[in-house]
């Protein structure tokens, strides 16, 4: 039983040791009409687009998706970017450390395809990725 037990708890170690930071970005927005308006969950489901562009605001788009939400009574939606419904590219294959990277938001209020360019705005480092960038010597694993 104490064998058992012991191996058990090497199988789990194992799988964590490899286990990866999720290829997601937490994002939020809150939806308004071309009045001003707030969109929310009574209006229905909305269509958000979002794009990956390198280099500036109307740089090369290396990564799109879509997603179909339903916003909170506030307007409020929240995605996982890397996690919608891929329209061109790779999330994963995106190189972070290679270029500068904005985000496109378009949006259509009525849940169509008729997208209307709602913001672009470029990513910066968070404590937590300046953090990782500080890594020089990492343990070997023995692989």
């Amino acid at each position: 039983m104490k064998n058992l037990i012991l191996f058990t708890m090497f199988i789990f170690s194992i799988s964590f040791a490899f286990s990866q930071a999720p290829e997601k970005i937490n994002y939020q927005a809150v939806v308004r009409d071309g009045n001003g308006n707030i969109v929310n969950g009574s209006n229905g489901t909305v269509s958000i687009q979002i794009s990956i562009l390198q280099g500036s605001s109307t740089g090369t788009e290396v990564y799109k998706e879509t997603f179909s939400e339903t916003p909170n009574s506030y307007g409020l939606v929240n995605l996982a970017i890397g996690n919608g419904t891929v329209v061109s590219g790779t999330f994963s294959s995106i190189d972070w450390g290679n270029d500068s990277y904005w985000i496109k938001t378009e949006i259509d209020i009525n849940g169509g395809t008729n997208y209307t360019i709602s913001g672009e705005s470029q990513f910066f480092s968070v404590p937590y990725s300046l953090h990782a960038n500080s890594v020089t010597n990492y343990p070997s694993t023995g692989n």
